[in-house]
């Protein structure tokens, strides 16, 4: 196994460059605890690339995230952008070619509750005693999304349009043995979403899970429906760990989630093949009204970083210590504009002196 780890670092546009900064100060103050030399190189990517070589996602950089063991993604796009078709724009141009050519399939959403940030959570304060800390799972290159045929047909009032719903067998045994390895790590529970009361592909997609979940029998398996999954999210969002989505309705619950913990700006992402090669990013995106202005949020930007090194480094420990600084900022009442709530505890930093702050800490 060689002792070096490559990361190709995608700064992308907005605030991308930003965040991805602070990320990078974290990265050199983590490195002495890692036990390989890592190796970083930065690759320009969407709208700045679009810029210089008419092209959102250049030859060198799809090169240099081949040759590397993970990719730390910042956010692309902006109106500046929207003159172009859609193929052709930094998101679909850039990040949605990545996510194809390297086949990642399972996108993985944490969605965790700061205690210091209740305020921000839409929640009422009796829900969110109990705390929650959710891995949301979906399947990221199927369903609906890419089903065939669809279109539209007809004209005037007898036009019409359709979608495919397809999920082979193979598609969900390997998203599936992704959320039960996850869950093993975890609190050894999951909870599949589906509509199989009404799609057949969700019958599929039940059987499946049942089958696979022979195989991991210390997991506990339970199925629930997607209409019943968003109620009990905001009722009782305690009550789950880690939640495993076909494509649509992944799409769905993973952006409630991120609304009930009060600021998509702290959730990060990543998204894996099979052979867990990840690309870490944000949740959010690009921002470009803040950009340059230096009062973008870095806080998903690092845990993107975060994960990267739990998930792809293995290192969990040098993980929780990142996160541990997070907490303790926050909990020092030390905010983002977006996190700012007026409160006589809290201080407005800006996003260098935030990602400064979360470095120094990291002990």
């Amino acid at each position: 196994m060689s002792d070096i780890f490559k990361i190709a670092i995608l700064p992308g546009d907005g605030i991308g460059p930003e965040i991805m900064k602070q990320a990078i100060k974290v990265l050199e103050k983590i490195e002495k605890y890692i036990t390989k030399k890592i190796v970083i190189d930065t690759y320009i990517v969407g709208g700045a690339a679009i810029n210089i070589y008419g092209n959102p996602l250049p030859k060198k950089t799809l090169y240099g995230c081949e040759k590397s063991n993970a990719i730390l993604f910042g956010s692309v796009g902006g109106p500046e952008w929207d003159y172009l078709p859609l193929n052709k724009r930094p998101e679909k141009g850039s990040l949605l070619k990545l996510r194809k050519h390297f086949n990642l399939f399972a996108n993985i959403r944490p969605t965790f509750f700061y205690k210091d940030l209740g305020i921000l959570s839409p929640l009422k304060e009796k829900i969110l005693y109990k705390g929650f800390d959710i891995v949301c799972i979906r399947e990221l290159t199927g369903g609906i999304y890419f089903g065939l045929p669809n279109g539209r047909k007809g004209k005037g009032i007898d036009e019409y349009a359709f979608d495919t719903e397809i999920y082979s067998r193979f598609e969900i045994e390997r998203i599936a043995h992704i959320a039960f390895n996850i869950a093993l790590k975890r609190k050894k529970k999951i909870c599949s979403i589906d509509k199989a009361n009404v799609l057949n592909t969700s019958i599929l997609w039940r059987e499946v899970l049942t089958d696979i979940s022979k195989q991991y029998i210390s997991v506990k398996l339970e199925h629930m429906y997607i209409d019943n999954a968003v109620m009990q999210l905001m009722k009782n969002p305690s009550q789950f760990d880690v939640i495993l989505c076909p494509n649509l309705f992944g799409d769905i619950i993973s952006d409630q989630c991120a609304m009930i913990s009060g600021s998509v700006g702290n959730l990060p992402s990543a998204s894996f093949n099979q052979n867990y090669f990840g690309l870490y990013e944000p949740s959010g995106g690009s921002a470009p009204s803040i950009a340059g202005k230096n009062i973008a949020n870095p806080i998903a930007q690092i845990l993107s970083l975060a994960m990267l090194i739990e998930y792809s480094l293995k290192e969990k420990n040098i993980s929780q210590k990142i996160k541990n600084a997070i907490k303790k900022i926050l909990n020092m009442g030390y905010r983002t504009k977006d996190l700012f709530t007026d409160s006589i505890n809290e201080k407005i930093i800006t996003t260098d002196d935030m990602g400064t702050l979360i470095m120094e800490t990291i002990i």
